[in-house]
């Protein structure tokens, strides 16, 4: 079977002001526009925090714009699905080790180019999105920056809390290299938080 490498699936039907304010999202605190559509009232035990009650499983929209084109590195303790709606989005997966695992992951309709409509992100993951590069350059050529962009849900299970978040810092991110980060992650430093 042949793989098709062009944009064939450039549909992006709803624009991003519209998202923005019939969704009601507002800005992320690691980049892009979110809102929480789900918290389940009922309460488990979670593996990854240390048995504090967490709610069975959150669900938010996340938006990634022209205007809001990448996140920052963070970790969730919780397991995240991502479920694509609309647009493309870059994933970039940190997994520690000796040394560490980087992926990039494109979320988008072209399945037949690799694309994924569904993300799974374990525990324990590093992970980072952006707009593609030559999707922002599209938007800018064209005008159409509210036509370009990238719609998911996320669902965390168990359900997110803050306090089993964090975000990546740049020594952190030198430190899963023992200081000596390769030159092929290098570039991945801009996508951290200040120390």
């Amino acid at each position: 079977m042949a793989i098709h490498t062009s944009r064939v699936y450039d549909s992006y039907t709803i624009p991003n002001s519209v998202l923005k304010k019939e969704l009601r999202l507002i800005k992320h605190p690691e980049g892009g526009y979110f809102a929480e559509t789900d918290r389940q009232t009922e309460q488990v035990p979670s593996p990854f925090a240390d048995g504090a009650l967490r709610s069975i499983a959150t669900t938010i929209y996340y938006l990634l714009t022209p205007d809001e084109a990448n996140g920052v590195f963070h970790m969730n303790k919780s397991a995240t699905m991502h479920v694509l709606h609309q647009g493309r989005a870059e994933y970039t997966l940190i997994t520690p080790g000796s040394p560490p695992k980087v992926e990039k992951k494109i979320m988008g309709p072209n399945v037949q180019a690799g694309e994924l409509l569904q993300l799974l992100v374990p525990t324990g993951v590093w992970k980072m999105s952006r707009l593609l590069p030559e999707d922002l350059s599209t938007a800018s050529q064209s005008g159409s920056q509210d036509h370009w962009g990238c719609l998911i849900t996320e669902v965390v299970f168990p359900g997110f809390a803050w306090e089993d978040h964090a975000f990546l810092t740049q020594k952190a991110f030198e430190d899963l290299w023992d200081g000596a980060v390769p030159t092929e992650a290098q570039g991945l430093v801009k996508y951290t938080k200040s120390d």
